[in-house]
C-alpha cells in the first residue's frame, strides 16, 4: 500500500510524495546537551528511527537523507557548565560538559537499536550560515537589529501561526513571551543576542560591532537547509515543539528562501507521563534512558534497550503514553520468547508485508506489533518460521541477536516460589473458568516475565484443562 503520514500542517493523512524519490529528505530535531536524555527524549529518537528504516525500505537505503541534529549552543548549557566545572574556563566547561552529554546520548540511543542518521550537525558548526539566513532576513524586511539583537518581525509574515493552528493574539496569550523595550511587537523573538563575558561568541551579523551568539530557532532552519535544501520532505519532533519552535523555523525558513512552505510533510510524536503523572524531578519521576538501562530505579530493575524499544512502540506515535513498569514486565515477557525463538536462527527474506503495510499507514506500530505477535506464534508452532520472523524484527529494530540473559542483565535468576506459582496457575484456571480472560492473561504475562512458562492440555480422563509450567531462564 501506499505510504500515508499525518500532517501536522494540513490536519490530515495525506499519501506521501517525495519531491525527489532518489533523496527522500527528512530533519528531526535532535538533543540540546546539556544533561543525560530522559524517556521523553527517547520518543522521537524511536519513532523516527521506525520511519528511517520504512523509508530506507520503500525507497532505497542510498535514496534516503535523515538529518538529527545536536544542539550544543544554549542557555541551560552554559549553566550546567559552570556549575560542574566552577574551575575552568566557561568555553573550556562548556566543551566538557556537551562531549560527555553526546557521547552519553550516543551510547543510550545506541542500546535502543537506533540507526545512526546520515548526517548529525552541530549547532556550532553552522554559525556562518546561521548569520547569512540573518542577514538575508534583514534585507528583506522580516528581520531588524536592536540594541545589539537581531529579531525577528512576526507581523511580517501573513500566515505566521499556519502549523500551530492559532492566531497571534492566542499565541501572545498562551507563550512565554519575553517583554523587551527593544521589541517592535510583543511576539517577535530573537534570531541573535549578544553575549555576555565568557560566553560562546561569535562575531556578529549585521554590522553588530559586539560579538554575540544565535537564538535557538535558527540553528535548525540553517542546519536543515545546508544539508536537505530550503524545502524537504519530512521535518519531524515532540508535540511541545510545535510551537513556539517549529512555528518560528517556518517564519524564518520561508520568509528567507521565498517559499511558500519549509516542509512538506511535519509529523509530531505525543506527550509522554510516567505512571500516569507528569514527568518532573520535582515529582521524583524524571528517568533518563540511561537510568532505565543502567539502574534499578524503575520498576526494581534494569531493562534492556529493546525492551524499552518494544514497550515505547506499543503506542501509536500520535497518542500520549503513560510509561509504566507493567508495560516494561510485558514487553520484556515478549523479548524473552522472541530471545529463544530466534536463538542460533539466520534471517531469510523481506521484512512480512502486512508489519510493512501497517506502517505505512502513518506508522501504526500497534498494528504493525499485533502481526509480529501472530508471526510469534507462528514460529512457536513452526520452527521454518523463525527466519522470517527475525528478518522482520531486525527491520524493526527490535532485535539484534540478544539472549534471554542479555534482557536481563544485572539480575542473578531468583529462586523458584513454586507453591507461589501453583497458586498462580489455579487463580489463572478459575478466571478461565469465569471467561475472564483478561485476568488470565494477565497472570501468565506476569509469570512469563519472571521466566515461567505454561503449558495447557487436556486430562483424557476429565476433558479439564491441566497446566504445567517450567523455568524458561
Amino acid at each position: 500500500m501506499a505510504l500515508k503520514l499525518y500532517n501536522t500542517l494540513t490536519r490530515d493523512k495525506q499519501v506521501f510524495e517525495p519531491l525527489d524519490p532518489n533523496n527522500v529528505r527528512m530533519y528531526v530535531c535532535g538533543p540540546t546537551v546539556y544533561d543525560f536524555a530522559h524517556i521523553g527524549n527517547a520518543r522521537p529518537v524511536i519513532v523516527f528511527d521506525v520511519l528511517y528504516r520504512l523509508l530506507r525500505h520503500l525507497y532505497g537505503e542510498q535514496h534516503v537523507t535523515y538529518v538529527r541534529n545536536i544542539t550544543d549552543v544554549d542557555d541551560k548549557i552554559n549553566a550546567r557548565a559552570a556549575r560542574d566545572f566552577p574551575d575552568l574556563p566557561l568555553n573550556d566547561a562548556i566543551a566538557r560538559v556537551t562531549a560527555q552529554t553526546t557521547a552519553q546520548f550516543h551510547s543510550d540511543i545506541a542500546a535502543l537499536g537506533v540507526l545512526e542518521p546520515t548526517v548529525e550537525p552541530r549547532a556550532t558548526g553552522h554559525i556562518d550560515e546561521m548569520k547569512a539566513m540573518i542577514e538575508t532576513l534583514v534585507a528583506k524586511g522580516h528581520a531588524y537589529v536592536a540594541e545589539g539583537h537581531v529579531l525577528f518581525n512576526v507581523p511580517s509574515m501573513k500566515d505566521y501561526g499556519r502549523l500551530s493552528g492559532r492566531s497571534l493574539e492566542e499565541m501572545e496569550a498562551g507563550a512565554r513571551v519575553e517583554v523587551a523595550p527593544y521589541k517592535r511587537d510583543a511576539m517577535d523573538f530573537v534570531l541573535w543576542k549578544p553575549s555576555k563575558p565568557g560566553e560562546p561568541a561569535w562575531p556578529s551579523p549585521c554590522g553588530i560591532a559586539e560579538p554575540g551568539r544565535p537564538g535557538w530557532h535558527i540553528e535548525c532552519s540553517a542546519m536543515s537547509e545546508k544539508h536537505l535544501g530550503p524545502v524537504f520532505d519530512i521535518h519531524g519532533g515532540g508535540i511541545d515543539l510545535v510551537f513556539p519552535h517549529h512555528e518560528n523555523e517556518v517564519a524564518q525558513s520561508c520568509c528567507a528562501h521565498g517559499t511558500p512552505r519549509m516542509a512538506q510533510v511535519w509529523m509530531h510524536n505525543g506527550f509522554l507521563q510516567v505512571e500516569g503523572e507528569k514527568m518532573s524531578k520535582s515529582l521524583g519521576n524524571f528517568i533518563t534512558i540511561n537510568e532505565l538501562l543502567d539502574t534499578d530505579r524503575f520498576g526494581g530493575r534494569k531493562w534492556h534497550g529493546r525492551v524499552v524499544r518494544l514497550a515505547m512502540l506499543a503506542t501509536h506515535y500520535r497518542q500520549p503514553i503513560d510509561w509504566t513498569a507493567e508495560r516494561l514486565t510485558q514487553a520484556r515477557a515478549t523479548m524473552f520468547e522472541v530471545a529463544e525463538l530466534l536463538s542460533g536462527v539466520e534471517a531469510t527474506g523481506v521484512p512480512n508485508e502486512e508489519v510493512v503495510d501497517a506502517l505505512s499507514d502513518d506508522l501504526n506500530t500497534p498494528s504493525a506489533l499485533s502481526i509480529i505477535y501472530g508471526l510469534i506464534k507462528s514460529a512457536r508452532r513452526n520452527p521454518d518460521n523463525a527466519p522470517a520472523l527475525k528478518a522482520t524484527l531486525q527491520f524493526m529494530g527490535l532485535y539484534g541477536g540478544e539472549s534471554v540473559d542479555d534482557l536481563d542483565p544485572g539480575h542473578e535468576a531468583r529462586a523458584v516460589d513454586a507453591a507461589a506459582i501453583e497458586a498462580a496457575i489455579a487463580a489463572r484456571l478459575d478466571a478461565r473458568k469465569r471467561k475472564d480472560f483478561k485476568e488470565s492473561d494477565r497472570i501468565r504475562d506476569e509469570l512469563a516475565a519472571q521466566g515461567i512458562q505454561f503449558k495447557d492440555a487436556k486430562d483424557p480422563k476429565t476433558g479439564e484443562i491441566t497446566t504445567t509450567w517450567e523455568v524458561k531462564r
